[in-house]
């Protein structure tokens, strides 16, 4: 790690190049801006160490300039206090940390250690951009687990033949860019892709819908209509739920698809159609089979290729990746690319995820709406990946022991008061002599310290 000071002070430039020495950062200090412009010319810097009060052009000029010509450096100021306005402008500008003088050794340490880290994740932000670029997906589907390249391979070989094919995975999976990426990598990819959401269509409509009508096949049928199947002709037509889809109907579905040919409402006449069909459920249909819900034959019909998504929580490695493509996605383009903090991802790979990838999307559409700095941190997180696994209030259908109830409960109100114990119990109903008990039955005396930095440091 290369690590620049810039300090008209001696002393300043030796104590910080005596810390980062213990970093095993390679360092070097200057004494001016101008020293420090003519070096970046030619040598490599990962992170800027400057102090704002300058002689010349200053220390707010040397990071704009680094900042425009230099976009990788991770920056940090030094500044003194009273100064603390020039430090808010330094964090507009860009930099990831400020430490005040006088700074204590500990202090400097650790704001270098995160801006190390900080350097480290630019590093795997770019390369995780790289294998957006060069990855084997398909269409929108992102992810290089072993689970998502067997989509992949499935992917590849039925999208060169007619065969129906089942989709079948958790809300939130991506099971119509599953869809898309069959149709679009077919020889029918020319043809029309059209989507239908069975749970959305009326039951009444489902059957006008699908199949169209003649003028006057009822009361508002003022002129025919063209249905989806018809619609479809020689493309692929992505019937999404098909568990949803009423039993009657699926019966007129399932003679459609055999005999190639369908019958508007109202129409004495047949149509022949050349249609692909692919379905999608998040139903178990061999239960709903069972029950009476879904009818066998259409199911054997349409499961002759059957791919099955992995929810998210199963594939976990994948998030970073799909993560940096979010933030690609919906970032402003004309604005600085925006990046995750190694705390907020972490959060983000501790939860299970149980709206899967749609979920984990809006996750990182508000982060990036409510986030102002360059780095998306904790606290832009949805409310509920703020605090750990262990200290989140249960799923609604979790049980818990009321024991760790208990404990879950004490954590987060210590949070919420910033390690007051006398808040905290205030808060909780409890005495603070109770509370104090509770801390030691629950071991709770480490935690409790690491939430109270940790809400430091937000603050």
């Amino acid at each position: 790690m290369n690590l620049l000071i810039v300090d008209d002070e001696q002393s300043i430039r030796e104590t910080c190049t005596d810390v980062a020495h213990q970093l095993d950062m390679k360092v070097t200090a200057v004494s001016t801006a101008e020293e420090a412009a003519e070096l970046l010319e030619y040598e490599p810097v990962d992170i800027l160490l400057t102090d704002l009060q300058l002689p010349g052009s200053g220390g707010l000029a040397l990071l704009r300039r680094v900042r425009e010509r230099y976009p990788e450096i991770a920056l940090m100021v030094l500044t003194q206090y009273g100064t603390i306005d020039s430090a808010v402008e330094a964090t507009r500008l860009g930099a990831v940390d400020y430490v005040t003088k006088p700074f204590r050794i500990e202090e400097l340490k650790t704001r270098l250690e995160r801006a190390a880290h900080s350097v480290d994740l630019q590093r795997e932000n770019r390369l995780l951009r790289e294998q957006l670029r060069t990855r084997p997906g398909f269409g929108g589907l992102i992810g290089l687990s072993p689970k998502m390249e067997g989509v992949y391979k499935v992917i590849g070989k039925v999208s060169q033949h007619d065969y129906p094919v089942l989709i079948l995975g958790e809300s939130g999976t991506g099971k119509e860019l599953v869809a898309r990426s069959v149709h679009f990598s077919s020889p029918r990819k020319e043809r029309p892709f059209v989507p239908v959401d069975c749970s959305s269509l009326t039951p009444t409509l489902i059957e006008s819908e699908l199949f169209g009508y003649v003028k006057g096949a009822f009361t508002g049928a003022l002129q025919s209509k063209q249905g989806l199947l018809e619609s479809a002709h020689g493309g692929t037509l992505f019937l999404d739920e098909i568990g949803d889809m009423p039993i009657d109907m699926q019966a007129k579905l399932l003679r459609a698809l055999q005999e190639h040919e369908i019958k508007p409402v109202g129409s004495t006449e047949r149509k022949r159609i050349n249609v692909r069909i692919i379905a999608a459920t998040n139903r178990d249909l061999e239960l709903a089979i069972r029950s009476g819900g879904f009818r066998q034959d259409l199911y054997f019909r349409l499961n002759v290729v059957q791919i099955k998504l992995p929810p998210l929580r199963d594939r976990k490695n994948d998030i970073p990746l799909l993560v940096t493509s979010f933030l690609e996605k919906l970032s402003n383009p004309d604005a600085a690319p925006r990046t995750i903090s190694e705390d907020a991802m972490l959060r983000l790979m501790a939860y299970d995820w149980p709206g899967n990838v749609r979920e984990l999307e809006n996750a990182v559409a508000r982060a990036l709406a409510l986030g102002t700095g360059p780095i998306v941190s904790v606290a832009d997180l949805p409310s509920n990946l703020h605090y750990p696994t262990s200290e989140r209030a249960p799923e609604k259908d979790e049980v818990l022991p009321l024991e760790e109830l208990e404990r879950r409960a004490i954590l987060r109100m210590l949070r919420q008061t910033k390690g007051d114990k006398l808040a905290a119990a205030r808060l909780l109903g409890i005495g603070k002599t109770t509370l104090y008990r509770k801390l030691k039955q629950y071991n709770l005396d480490r935690e409790q310290d690491e939430a109270q930095n940790l809400a430091a440091s937000a603050g």
